[in-house]
């Protein structure tokens, strides 16, 4: 399950609360029973280590041969689309 941050608009109250993504957004503040509102942060994955990018991916023995890599002629990152 998500954590939303939400924050009040009243006295400044920032929380951050575990919740379904099928549940309703929270609307009083639980200190002043002010309005709050959901706050959107930075997203909190971090890729580490090899195999996330076309050039971490593993030459096969005709790439090593030829000094080639078809591994990154597919790749979308080396062609400058995006899917």
């Amino acid at each position: 399950m998500p954590i939303y941050e939400y924050i009040c608009d009243s006295c400044n109250h920032q929380f951050e609360i575990q919740q379904s993504m099928n549940d309703n957004a929270l609307t009083e503040c639980p200190q002043c029973s002010g309005k709050i509102r959901r706050v959107f942060g930075l997203n909190s994955v971090i890729f580490k280590g090899s195999g996330f990018y076309c050039n971490d991916s593993k030459k096969s023995s005709s790439d090593k041969a030829s000094g080639e890599s078809s591994s990154c002629a597919s790749c979308a990152a080396a062609s400058g689309t995006s899917s």
